[in-house]
């Protein structure tokens, strides 16, 4: 049997990390045993439709090099991927179910719906409500649909019984008929629920193993009992845990970053951020971390996927990308540096000295977004940083500091990152000041800020004019 997986999103908002770690889960599966990803879109809730979410969903998957085989864009034999360009095969199959007697079709309005569900709440049948027009007689549907009422298409879910499925990450499950109710197939009007699509896509398109979160699971049983209704079999499931916040609430803008577009704009590299998320409910054997794509797929597999909620930590994403980057050789990292701030329409995009920096920054930095806060300035003269600048201003070290920093830096021969280090300790001697009371001043007139990458390398870089200048200036400030 060739493995056949489906990442299957809704395009009502961006790609967010837990739609990509579904995707990265079923691609890692796939590949991992020579199967087939197909990407479909399942767009029928066009009310919700975000515009661009599509656009937006293949290119996040793009960045992250989760190539699917069968796609809107790609093509393939089991199209179209776009549920929107599918309605025939909806509609067939509820033909199909209307004739058997394994549909129905329900006049309730959403009044009376809702008013059946209060009452039933606390009866030992809440899903009753659900069941109210199953059996209606001819001359009841006749003065329904002489009211004009419109019809939605029931499932007709068996009354006793259970259904039972395997998990491959929940273990067994048994789903009671009577408390699943008869689902909705088809809204008025002819458009299908999910309920409907996602499961007759699966089918038509041979998808063997369904990877998807667990607030899918509900749907679990009432998919299943469809596709056999329909002498279809039910792929294989495996329903991966919620991910949460560092607060143990499910993860949410209020977190941080949360769409893939976030932390691309914020500089993560993408084999760092899949490397993180494959980490967020599986692991390889419970301490290996830093894991190439082809080890990831050569070693992932849905058994040691954990069923427990998983944790976002935006901090030790930072220090995995930050190790990462520090293992790219210099020109890698400058082309990376160059890349990140040409999309982020940086005024320090393509500076001929970007290169010069890396040494200075490629141990600190955890995203390419953090580079302009650290050691944009020292390319670009700026406005520097109102807190930083005040700090400098009621120093009261500051006026003989940068009087003796002046002096000194006129006065070297060779300016290289040593000679400089050794006139400024100088200063502290002479002045008797610890470093960090001395070097605070200089580095504020140097950069700017009171964060920058090391002060030596950092003037060394300006040059002696450069460095000379916004000394002289943050001088007449004091």
């Amino acid at each position: 049997m060739t493995v056949r997986v489906r990442f299957a999103p809704s395009p009502t908002g961006f790609l967010h990390v837990g739609g990509v770690r579904t995707a990265l889960y079923n691609w890692l599966f796939a590949r991992h045993h020579g199967g087939v990803t197909v990407l479909r879109i399942e767009d029928t809730d066009t009310e919700r439709e975000t515009e661009g979410a599509i656009e937006q969903i293949q290119r996040s998957l793009d960045w992250l090099g989760l190539d699917f085989d069968e796609s809107p864009r790609t093509g393939g034999p089991h199209g179209p991927y776009l549920q929107s360009e599918r309605a025939e095969t909806y509609q067939a199959a509820v033909d199909q179910l209307l004739e058997q007697g394994l549909a129905y079709r329900c006049y309730q309005t959403p009044e009376e719906l809702e008013a059946a569900r209060t009452a039933a709440r606390h009866t030992d049948d809440p899903a009753a409500p659900t069941r109210l027009h199953r059996d209606l007689t001819s001359e009841q549907i006749s003065r329904f649909e002489g009211e004009g009422r419109p019809a939605i298409i029931r499932f007709r879910t068996p009354l006793e019984g259970e259904t039972v499925v395997e998990d491959l990450v929940r273990g067994r499950i048994a789903f009671e008929h009577r408390l699943l109710g008869d689902t909705v197939l088809m809204r008025g009007g002819g458009a299908p629920t999910y309920q409907l699509a996602n499961p007759l896509d699966d089918m038509a398109m041979g998808i063997t193993h369904v990877i998807r979160g667990e607030d899918l699971l509900p749907s679990t049983p009432r998919q299943k009992l469809l596709i056999e209704a329909l002498g279809g079999r039910f792929p294989t499931t495996a329903h991966l845990s919620m991910i949460l916040g560092p607060d143990k609430k499910r993860l949410s803008k209020r977190h941080g970053a949360a769409s893939v577009e976030e932390f691309r704009e914020q500089g993560y590299l993408p084999h760092a951020l899949v490397n993180f998320l494959a980490l967020l409910g599986w692991s390889w054997d419970g301490e290996t971390e830093i894991m190439s794509i082809d080890e990831l797929i050569e070693r992932f597999s849905l058994e040691r996927v954990n069923p427990a909620p998983a944790v976002f930590d935006h901090q030790k994403l930072a220090w995995m990308n930050g190790a990462y980057l520090r293992e790219l050789a210099v020109d890698d990292y400058a082309a990376g540096l160059d890349a990140h701030l040409i999309d982020a329409a940086s005024p320090l995009a393509g500076n001929p000295r970007l290169g010069e920096l890396v040494p200075m920054v490629q141990e600190k930095l955890g995203a390419f977004g953090e580079f302009d806060a650290l050691a944009g300035s020292l390319l670009v003269d700026r406005e520097p940083d109102p807190v930083a600048w005040d700090k400098l201003k009621a120093d009261e070290n500051a006026p003989k500091v940068l009087d003796a920093t002046i002096t000194m830096l006129g006065a070297i021969s060779a300016f290289s990152p040593e000679a400089i280090e050794g006139s400024l300790r100088s200063i502290c001697d002479l002045l008797d000041l610890k470093p960090k009371h001395a070097f605070t001043p200089i580095r504020i007139a140097i950069t700017g800020s009171t964060v920058a990458p090391g002060l030596y390398e950092s003037i060394a870089f300006l040059g002696r004019d450069e460095s000379l200048a916004r000394l002289q200036r943050a001088r007449a400030a004091v």
